[in-house]
């Protein structure tokens, strides 16, 4: 199960570091290592979240989301995207770019740094949109009850997510905007770019994710009509042909999908840059992370892993949750890497031990029932 699931991963990981060791030598094989190490660490809660919708999904679209989904995520987020970074901040042609990101590997750092702020903040929004519907919608299972109760209760208030995104956006951007003209700095003009990326990263969520939400709904009515119709024909014995609508309702989820992975990989790839300004090294690194982050997500489908622990999908959330004002954060001030994997990782960790103990418990209840039973 583990070679058939982790099997693309362990072959990319070898071509990878070979190809390191060709470009670079042993001193680029370290910092594709590290690089991998660093996407694994601070993706495993997009692994979790990813799991969540992609076993709504059948075997067809979990494959594309394995092989299309993973030269989205490696070429066009791990490579493109930085470059499109660059293009479009110093409105360069995508060929200049390119040539940039090869030959002035300072200056293209620079540039892709200068960008940040507008990165942050439309990844930002993005997170905290699935973050706040999250933690407003009202769920059977509850994690941290004393939290999640009366925020539930709260999330009836109509539009209150986008509400509260919104507050928090305007006073990230105000928050750059007059540090920007204390310090007397060229950043004052940016505000206003960070207040439209952020606004971008809300539209873009709402779009997704309501399109996603609407045809998954209309894949659920399907499949209701379609069993109503089989109760009638096993009745009349008649044969009824069914139509699918699985089609477009995974589709939209397959792209809900890809948006929340780059919303995801925008730390990965900002955080890069604090090992290696080398977008080759780079994207060879985070692509062996991203691989990776790929298998992890089908593996917990595939061993039913959300289902046995239970609040694993809460623990990720609450991770979304503050990768999400990590980045609006770092609008304005520097928040090392390492920071941002280890919360996301102590928060899993500890949604993890507390399915164990719920486990433990109900077990123990079951078994006091049976137990019970058997003395009656």
């Amino acid at each position: 199960m583990v070679l058939k699931t982790f099997g693309w991963s362990f072959a990319v990981t070898a071509l990878g570091l070979v190809a390191a060791v060709l470009y670079g030598g042993w001193t680029a094989f370290g910092i594709v290592a590290i690089l991998s190490i660093l996407e694994i660490s601070l993706s495993f809660d997009n692994a979790v979240v990813n799991a969540g919708i992609l076993k709504k999904m059948n075997a067809f679209w979990q494959k594309i989301f394995l092989t299309i989904g993973i030269l989205i995520a490696v070429f066009g987020m791990r490579l493109v995207f930085p470059v499109v970074i660059v293009a479009v901040s110093a409105q360069l042609g995508p060929i200049e770019a390119v040539e940039l990101a090869l030959n002035d590997k300072d200056k293209y750092e620079e540039l892709v740094t200068d960008a940040h702020p507008s990165i942050a903040a439309f990844g930002g929004m993005f997170l905290l949109m699935i973050f706040l519907n999250f933690i407003f919608e009202e769920r059977e299972i509850k994690w941290l009850t004393w939290l999640e109760r009366p925020l539930a209760k709260l999330g009836k208030v109509e539009a209150l997510s986008v509400c509260i995104a919104l507050i928090v956006l305007m006073i990230s951007a105000m928050t750059f905007a007059v540090n920007a003209h204390q310090h007397g700095g060229g950043h004052a003009n940016k505000a206003e770019t960070v207040l439209l990326s952020g606004v971008a990263g809300l539209i873009t969520y709402l779009i997704v994710a309501g399109l996603s939400s609407f045809f998954e709904n209309k894949l659920e009515e399907e499949e209701e009509r379609e069993h109503e119709e089989e109760e009638k024909a096993r009745k009349s014995g008649k044969k009824v042909t069914a139509v699918a609508v699985g089609g477009k309702a995974a589709f939209f989820m397959f792209m809900y999908l890809e948006v929340l992975d780059a919303s995801f990989s925008f730390d990965g790839v900002i955080g890069a840059f604090a090992i290696t300004n080398d977008i080759v090294l780079m994207a060879l690194g985070l692509g062996i992370g991203a691989m990776y982050v790929r298998s992890l997500t089908v593996y917990l489908v595939r061993q039913g892993t959300l289902d046995e622990y239970v609040y694993l999908e809460h623990g990720a959330h609450y991770a979304i949750g503050a990768l999400a004002i990590i980045l609006l954060i770092t609008i304005q001030y520097e928040i090392h890497e390492l920071i941002t994997g280890l919360i996301g990782v102590a928060l899993i960790g500890w949604s993890f031990v507390s399915s164990l103990r719920r486990n433990r418990a109900v077990a123990a209840q079951e078994a006091l029932g049976e137990k019970a039973e058997s003395h009656s």
